[in-house]
């Protein structure tokens, strides 16, 4: 019978996983999700090849939580995997504050700890948690494992992760923690193989998708983010706006009357892409649009990503290698050009049919800085972090 492991990233409103043979290498045997919980929930599983394992939907005015959600998922899994064995559950939590720069075994002093950072992330940590809680309460539940969002940034000189405020506030952990963490952690991981210079040397990786992030790294250890206390600072992205004027949040108070919630909602789900443009948060759909909005939305999103590369290059001090990753940065060759048109200035120079191809490589061979396209994989990260701990 084969050891199992499950990944589970439980976010605002689904809960993906995957299933992975506990291997030296674990090795993925199936994935999916429980999306739309709490709206119109609907479970999705498919093979390590993409084939159509299972899919649900809920009626109306049955919808699970994130709780019940789990609940079900791991009945689907003891019904459709009789020859494995669960030995742990490995999650993706956003915020490890300052205690926890590696992944920690959960306990009930980790779990307590983690819930009293959910004021630092109070949209992501609760839903982060759920899972935790739901499969603690089963009979013989298998050991649990946490990888941090924050944990790769912890290497960041201090200067990097300080906050121009009062000792009184900084005290009380508002910092800059950085997130994204598994993301440019596997990226890391997958350098040595892939360009030893870019390994070994100054490397700006873009997680472009739907959150986006960018980060400066110097022999595979994070030394600068544009993430900091929260995920909401750094560059545009799909619905939320990035960094901007605290002014601005001081005009929509006094002179608009916005109240906290609508603030909120305003800066993290109706910005980014989606609020400049009007039409969506997709940048495959506003790259199909002849819309003039859809147009400013994505130079817009260019101009941030370009402006902020300069901005990692500058606290690495220079820079080798620039990668791409995540939904965007994997898939939209076009984008990509215009990144690297703007980047121009660092000595990087472009290989058109290379980067329309999806090449690993999109520079030329004589480029001062390489430019790779490499896809991400969180999942299997924390699944090599679970299987790491559970063996010692």
């Amino acid at each position: 019978m084969s050891d199992l492991i499950l990944v589970l990233n439980a976010g605002s409103s689904s809960i993906k996983f995957a299933l992975y043979d506990a291997d030296d290498e674990p090795r993925l045997r199936l994935k999916g999700q429980v999306e739309g919980i709490g709206v119109a929930a609907r479970f999705v599983a498919r093979d390590a090849h993409g084939n159509s394992l299972g899919e649900q939907r809920w009626m109306d005015g049955i919808q699970p939580d994130h709780e019940l959600a789990t609940e079900f998922l791991l009945h689907w899994l003891r019904a459709e995997v009789s020859d494995g064995r669960l030995i742990g559950v490995g999650h993706r939590v956003v915020h490890g504050g300052t205690r926890f720069s590696v992944p920690a075994r959960i306990d009930s002093d980790v779990a307590d700890y983690l819930s009293r950072l959910v004021p630092l992330a109070p949209l992501h940590q609760p839903h982060n948690l759920a899972p935790i809680r739901r499969i603690a309460q089963q009979a013989g539940a298998p050991p649990q494992v946490a990888c941090f969002d924050t944990a790769f940034h912890r290497t960041q000189p201090e200067v990097a992760q300080a906050l121009p405020l009062p000792r009184e506030i900084t005290d009380r952990g508002v910092r800059r923690y950085g997130f994204h963490g598994l993301s440019y952690e596997y990226i890391a991981s997958q350098l040595p193989a892939i360009d030893a210079r870019a390994a070994r040397g100054r490397t700006v990786v873009a997680h472009l998708g739907n959150g986006a992030s960018l980060c400066g790294m110097v022999n595979g250890c994070s030394m600068a983010s544009t993430m900091g206390f929260t995920a909401l600072e750094g560059l545009m992205m799909g619905t939320r706006t990035g960094s901007i004027d605290p002014g601005v949040i001081l005009y929509l108070f006094d002179t608009l009357h916005m109240n906290v919630h609508d603030v909120t909602a305003l800066l993290y789900k109706r910005s980014g892409l989606l609020g400049v443009s009007g039409i969506s948060s997709d940048m495959r759909v506003l790259g199909a649009s002849e819309n003039i909005h859809a147009r400013e939305a994505i130079d817009l999103f260019v101009y941030r990503v370009v402006r902020e590369i300069g901005s990692m290059a500058a606290a690495i001090g220079g820079m080798d290698a620039l990668v791409f990753t995540a939904g965007i940065g994997e898939n939209d060759a076009g984008l990509r050009e215009a990144v690297c048109r703007g980047c121009a200035w660092l000595g990087l120079d472009l290989d058109e049919q290379a980067n329309a191809a999806h090449d690993q490589r999109i520079t030329l061979g004589s480029s001062r800085v390489s430019a790779w396209v490499i896809p991400t994989d969180e999942e299997l990260m924390v699944a090599r972090h679970t299987r790491s701990l559970l063996r010692t």
